[in-house]
């Protein structure tokens, strides 16, 4: 059988994941490029030669998203494998015909080719969009696993954007690994608050030597919690997955890639922002997860919010900052920043799109349908310096941080900021408690 020249469709995480467990030191096909999209910035590298294996000497060389189809023409390409996350059912297949057309093949991995095992139990956090609340839902289910005296070690969906061969292997301990490690501001948001609550993260591109690693921690470890990112499947094989619904976005935990397979996958489906959401939306969302998974446990959730200086919003005009990728690919129109300011009676949401500089001019740009609030875009050091000035030009009396980190550690705010946070409530039972005393049961027989 001949081999067959791939392109690996991505966008910086299961794209690399899909190579190294499928692909990778396989005579059987021969992977001539990576394509990208949805992150700044990736395009133009090289997935290196240290982490490609012995067929791929030279690295693979990583194209923008846009050249597809010359890309499949000029390599003589047989298939291409699409592989990320987080894209609307008619989108992927917008990029499949585009792909057949070329002449290609287009495919779909699946589960079975690239979760992969663990000598330890693993519970899996996903969601079926951007911005759902499974950071918290991830936080809330180690916090009851460390009550319980377990050693929890948590594993992120990759985030690399530096330098891939440096990034193979991450661990995150204390807040100085993440300067170790040049973290973008995206990446903050995930790590640090594992960190700050005293648990192990885990990241990086190689995800077979991450697990190796997080198995044998040297703090310890009992459970590996899989912590996903945007709406992809876990990339190890789970023995409790929980997923995270959002009636914000009704009807699209059945109308995004991979999100309804998460959905599919799930053990325990945590209907999250119950108290923000309308009934006749969370009506919606219990009947789809009924329709595709009716012996999934459903937990009713909440995410409130705490705020460390409320007073100061009151009448004021206010910037709302939120999380990036949740307005973003995640097609959010509020977050935390924006409903704490309206709740807490800012007189004024303050437009900064007109104020918008550098390469957060061009997240606009790129996103139109953002509205009124910021963005924390943060993948490289010129995007932090063009948001700081983005939101110093904005006229303002008070910033409100949406966002999971204090952005006053990362840039220098000329204003009063307002810091909101949130964890995970569950209202009423079934609930996360209830779940996880059932699992460790389970896992101790």
């Amino acid at each position: 059988m001949a081999t067959k020249n791939i392109i690996i469709i991505g966008a910086a995480g299961r794209d690399f994941h899909n190579f190294n467990t499928c692909f990778r030191d396989n005579p059987d096909y021969h992977v001539v490029a990576f394509t990208a999209a949805q992150i700044p910035d990736i395009a133009g590298r090289k997935y290196p030669a240290e982490l490609a294996g012995k067929l791929y000497p030279e690295g693979i060389p990583i194209y923008a998203e846009s050249d597809l189809e010359r890309l499949i023409k000029e390599l003589k390409v047989d298939e291409c494998v699409f592989s990320y996350s987080d894209i609307p059912y008619t989108r992927v297949m917008h990029i499949g015909a585009r792909v057949n057309t070329a002449g290609a093949d287009f495919k779909l991995l699946g589960t079975g080719q690239s979760m992969l095992k663990s000598s330890k139990p693993v519970i899996a956090v996903g969601a079926v969009r951007t911005g759902c609340g499974k950071s918290q839902t991830s936080r809330r289910v180690i916090e009851i696993l460390m009550k319980m005296g377990l050693k929890v070690v948590a594993v992120r969906h990759p985030m690399p954007y530096g330098n891939l061969a440096e990034q193979k292997v991450q661990r995150y301990a204390t807040l100085d690994d993440m300067v170790k490690h040049k973290c973008t501001i995206e990446e903050m948001e995930e790590y640090e608050p594992h960190v700050a609550r005293g648990n192990v993260i885990y990241a990086g591109v190689d995800y077979q030597a991450i697990l190796n690693a997080a198995e044998k921690d040297p703090d310890g470890c009992d459970v590996i919690l899989w912590d996903g990112g945007n709406n992809d499947f876990p990339f190890y094989k789970s023995d409790l997955t929980i997923t995270v619904t959002d009636p914000h976005r009704a009807g699209h935990e059945l109308s995004y890639y991979p999100g309804e397979i998460t959905l599919r996958l799930a053990d325990v489906v945590v209907i999250n922002k119950i108290d923000t959401s309308s009934p006749e939306n969370i009506q919606i969302v219990r009947q789809n997860i009924t329709a595709v998974n009716p012996t999934a446990l459903v937990v009713d959730a909440a995410s409130p919010l705490t705020l460390d200086k409320p007073e100061s919003i009151r009448g004021k005009r206010c910037l709302a900052i939120e999380d990036g990728p949740t307005l973003t690919h995640g097609e959010m129109k509020l977050g935390a920043g924006t409903v704490a300011a309206m709740k807490w009676g800012a007189s004024e949401l303050v437009d900064p799109r007109v104020y918008a500089v550098g390469k957060i001019k061009e997240t606009f740009e790129t996103y139109p349908n953002i509205g009124t609030l910021l963005p924390a875009m943060g993948y490289g050091k010129q995007q932090v310096a063009d948001l700081e000035k983005t939101i110093n030009a904005t006229p303002c009396d008070v910033v409100v941080i949406g966002t999971p980190i204090d952005l006053n550690r990362i840039v220098k705010i000329n204003k009063p900021t307002v810091r909101v946070t949130y964890e995970l409530q569950e209202i009423g039972t079934p609930n996360l408690q209830m779940v996880l005393e059932a699992f460790v049961k389970k896992m101790k027989k």
